[in-house]
């Protein structure tokens, strides 16, 4: 650790980081690199630990003392400002970001990622802390090309997909499709975001996840989360396969998108944090173009790589289709497109995501067969018994 320098060749000093979310998918994986490959310390902010837990315990553990929990949810919290205050920058992953929660739960989603996100974004202008404030790609919205004629060559020109930071519109299906909720919550903070930037000085970073993904990313239903939720598509697919049952592919699994490594991830968000006069008033995507799949196809592929991984022979009929009203309800919608444009990521920060989807999806399934398939099992026999 010791003559650690950033990009422009400047000493790195030790800092003070406030994590809102340290305790989930992102935050966790963040965590583990700071703790391991810095010497900065962490004020770990959540209402659970389970996912960092290895790095809370034992005392023995050489970061002990860098990391410290702080069990608060910010919707209610009067601490919170008192640890952005003692902070050198914050890092807020605090969120609602599962799809299934769009329609359902819309007014909890919009609570969650603008309502609570406020005074995050106002603790930080006030006492002039610098903030990396996580948001989505789901604030594209639909591609321009969505809105094109199925067989218009149009569709095939990047202009129409390829989303851009500066450049492309944020477009949204219609108030009734609930679905919009939570891109619309995520649009309208990082707008608030950027004119506390313009406004008061505010130093931030935005990052738009363009489908991060790996081990301990969301949950497997009725095993290390609830047994009606439903995850991200990841997770689901994942839950599927423990329990050798068909993928459902909603409204025939056509849409297309792009997924990372989260080490690839991470590394990106590093070169933030200890980059500010390069990282600070932009946003950047951070995604992997070359891993670019349908549904389908990462239903197909994930089959394969399951099986090569638990040694399970894969189902006759491995998919099936599902409508997005009966796998969702009412009010779903979707983009049928994400590609990020790296241009502006690469060009401050010199950073290339570098994990091919095969090899991220065996890392991943790996990690879920090791860690539930006992689990699920054990589920099922009690179900059948039952």
């Amino acid at each position: 650790m010791a003559g650690r320098v950033d990009l422009d060749g400047n000493p790195i000093k030790p800092m003070t980081i406030c994590m809102i979310g340290a305790g989930g998918f992102i935050g966790s994986h963040l965590c583990e690199k700071l703790m391991s490959e810095t010497p900065h310390t962490v004020l770990a902010v959540d209402v659970y630990s389970d996912k960092i837990k290895h790095l809370l315990e034992p005392t023995s553990l050489p970061w002990n003392g860098r990391i410290q929990f702080h069990r608060i949810n910010i919707k209610n919290d009067s601490r919170l400002e008192g640890l952005i205050k003692m902070a050198d920058l914050t890092v807020n992953l605090a969120a609602i970001c599962t799809p299934a929660d769009y329609n359902t739960r819309p007014l909890d989603t919009i609570y969650s990622n603008f309502i609570d996100a406020l005074p995050v974004v106002k603790y930080c202008s006030e006492n002039g802390k610098r903030l990396i404030h996580f948001s989505t790609c789901e604030v594209y919205g639909k591609t321009i090309g969505a809105f094109l004629p199925e067989d218009s060559p149009l569709r095939q020109d990047p202009a129409y997909f390829v989303l851009s930071e500066e450049a492309s519109p944020c477009i949204f299906g219609p108030i009734e499709k609930q679905r919009w909720s939570y891109a619309c919550a995520k649009q309208l903070i990082e707008r608030l975001i950027y004119a506390e930037g313009a406004e008061n000085g505010l130093e931030f970073t935005i990052v738009r996840p363009f489908n991060w993904i790996g081990p301990r990313m969301d949950f497997i239903p009725g095993i290390d989360g609830p047994s009606e939720g439903v995850p991200r598509v990841l997770a689901c697919f994942s839950n599927n396969l423990l329990r050798h049952e068909p993928l459902k592919l909603v409204d025939g699994g056509h849409s297309q998108r792009t997924f990372i490594y989260i080490k690839d991830a991470i590394e990106a968000v590093f070169l933030m944090i200890e980059n500010p006069a390069r990282a600070n008033g932009h946003i950047f995507n951070v995604g992997n173009p070359n891993n670019e799949v349908t549904v389908k196809q990462l239903a197909e592929m994930m089959t394969q790589v399951y099986s090569k991984v638990s040694g399970e022979t894969p189902l006759e009929t491995p998919t099936v289709d599902v409508s997005s009203k009966e796998f969702y309800g009412e009010g779903y919608d979707d983009s049928d497109k994400r590609i990020p444009d790296m241009t502006i990521i690469n060009r401050q920060l010199g950073w290339n995501p570098k994990t091919s989807l095969w090899d991220l999806l065996e890392s991943t399934l790996t990690y879920q067969h090791r860690t539930y398939a006992e689990a699920v099992k054990q589920a099922m026999s009690k179900t059948t018994a039952n």
